[in-house]
């Protein structure tokens, strides 16, 4: 009989005692002990388990849980006994900055020092006795919510060494989501402040520390060695590449598919594997999200489960920032398309706003992108081929691009609306007030430098307008037709009742045009000169079902013209 789904159950001893449904992990306790490695830090994307298995880690191994045999005892792990001696036999410090998501660095220094007060309270114990000395009692004292900064980068070191001579054995550390604050810090703009306070507690506690047995750390990103962890060198990196623990975080397909049978599900086998399969880690492919499966078993419905979870605030921001180059991508992607990229697994928070494989390789880490194969470059170095990992993160990106123009005045499918209607009118004031309310100083260019890069965020811009379009469009980008190349053509998926369509986009030149209406014509002649429709034409649509559009901008002002291209040639005597 299949067992009850619990969503959001963190706590390992509850999940087992409440025989809720949970797929046998505790192989990875073997896994890693047998390694033997000082420090392993564990990258996986969210959702995927990492809080349910820093807890069984914990209450295997913390004498705290000494008492609980009984909750391992039907488990993978118990079936040796070795491991059974060793349950419950280390003193084990857990904490978790999953939690830790401020605005600003004294904000996050105070949320990580009451983390650090709460681990103390827990152990006031050890201010019995003889244990510590009056200056370690004094030391214990001082740790509070306004310490100094010595004495919070030192609080776990200290700890450790009370607890080891407390218990005659070094210490078992474990840190959930360690980058959470990271990438807060990066979103926010104090990752220059952050960073000495995080790497003087990372040393003192993972590299100087002599009370130390083992320690893991978890969380998303890989955090480049150099700003935060330059002095760790026992530190044992395990990425989605990695060929270690590949199937301890996430859902195999046997172990899906064997849980929708016991659930009567597995005419659905199909279905659930298009929408949530896709990672993989190491060599092992077919892993699944365990967050969207466990959803799926209890709401026995097919939607978006793991987007949900997130503002995904930091993959929105480096898309919007990296502009057109990611636009043209994520058109590509989003038709079901995929492109070449490097991957560098170690993130460093400096180069994402100008490193686009930097980007790439954060979004590959968060799941979002999955790498189906490689190719060697003309340096003999590996592309890989990335693609959107499943129909679930498609509706992510679906709704971000939403996001990026949502206005209280309309709707964010108004504007492909109006394009389809050929309302120009009503194109024009649309994008004025989004361009109104939504474009800065930054993204339109100050100076003829900026110009080529103004050109290109409108032109991105205006490609995320004209998403929802995808079902009835293929939409292309900056691709040759004619005598030069078109901004953006949409060709009809069906022909027979839609028009083709064809985008071209221009800031004003203040030394060759006057007013915008000289910039539209300019886009205008240009499409037509250039015989940008020629590829329509090919494709058996008639120049009577295509409309052409020129959009000019300057600043924050947009106009818009333009129609059937007939009429315009007729009105131009051509």
């Amino acid at each position: 009989m299949a067992k009850t789904i619990a969503i959001g159950k963190q706590d390992f001893r509850e999940m087992i005692i409440g025989k809720y449904f949970y797929i046998d992990k505790t192989a990875f306790i073997k896994e890693w002990w047998e390694n033997g490695d000082d420090v392993t830090l564990i990258t996986r994307p969210r959702r995927f388990g990492k809080t349910l298995t820093m807890s069984m880690t914990e209450q295997f191994f913390s004498v705290k849980y000494a008492g609980c045999r009984k909750v391992f005892e039907k488990l993978n792990i118990w079936k040796e006994e070795k491991y059974q001696n060793l349950q419950g036999t280390y003193p084990v410090i857990s904490l978790s900055f999953a939690g830790i998501k401020e605005n600003t660095y004294a904000k996050t220094r105070q949320s990580i020092c009451q983390l650090l007060v709460n681990l103390y309270a827990d152990h006031r114990f050890l201010l019995e006795g003889e244990i510590l000395a009056e200056v370690e009692k004094d030391f214990f004292e001082r740790v509070s919510a306004k310490m100094d900064d010595i004495t919070a980068v030192f609080a776990l070191y200290q700890l450790s060494g009370y607890l080891s001579r407390y218990y005659g054995k070094k210490v078992i550390i474990l840190l959930d989501e360690y980058d959470t604050p990271m990438q807060e810090a990066y979103v926010n703009g104090y990752w220059d402040e952050f960073v000495p306070f995080s790497r003087s507690l990372f040393n003192h506690t993972f590299k100087t520390n002599p009370y130390l047995e083992r320690a893991v750390m978890t969380g998303v990103t890989r955090v480049s060695k150099e700003s935060i962890f330059s002095d760790l060198n026992n530190l044992k990196v395990i990425t989605t590449t990695s060929n270690m623990y590949e199937t301890v975080f996430g859902f195999t397909e046997d172990e899906v598919f064997y849980a929708l049978e016991q659930f009567g599900m597995q005419d659905k086998m199909a279905d659930v594997k298009q929408w949530y399969d896709g990672f993989r880690f190491g060599t092992h492919e077919n892993i699944y999200n365990p967050w969207s499966i466990i959803n799926f078993l209890k709401f026995k419905e097919l939607k978006t489960f793991w987007a949900n979870t997130s503002s995904n605030q930091l993959i929105d921001k480096l898309m919007r920032k990296n502009g057109i180059g990611t636009m043209y991508i994520m058109e590509d992607l989003l038709n079901g398309g995929s492109f070449y990229a490097q991957i560098d697994e170690e993130i460093i928070f400096s180069q994402l706003d100008d490193d686009i494989d930097a980007v790439w390789s954060l979004l590959l880490v968060g799941g979002y992108l999955k790498v189906s194969g490689f190719r060697k470059n003309k340096r003999y170095q590996k592309d890989y081929i990335f693609s959107l990992t499943n129909m679930e993160v498609r509706s992510v990106f679906d709704k971000m691009v939403k996001s990026w123009f949502s206005l209280k005045e309309y709707k964010y499918h108004d504007f492909s609306d109006a394009l389809l209607s050929g309302n120009i009118e009503f194109m024009n004031e649309y994008l004025n007030a989004v361009a109104n309310e939504t474009f800065s100083y930054f993204d339109t260019g100050s100076n003829v430098l900026a110009f080529k890069k103004s050109e290109n965020f409108y032109h991105g811009f205006i490609l995320g307008l004209i998403a929802d379009l995808r079902e009835l469009y293929y939409i292309t980008s900056n691709r040759e037709s004619g005598k030069g190349r078109y901004d953006v053509m949409m060709e009809p998926r069906n022909p027979d009742t839609d028009d083709g369509i064809i985008l071209e986009f221009k800031v004003l030149e203040s030394e060759t045009e006057r007013a915008l209406c000289d910039t539209v014509q300019s886009a205008l002649s240009q499409i037509i000169s250039k015989n940008y429709i020629l590829n329509l034409e090919i494709k058996g649509i008639s120049k009577d079902r295509i409309r052409i559009y020129g959009f000019a901008f300057q600043g924050k002002k947009v106009l818009i013209n333009g129609g059937p291209i007939q009429e315009l040639l007729m009105e131009s005597g051509e």
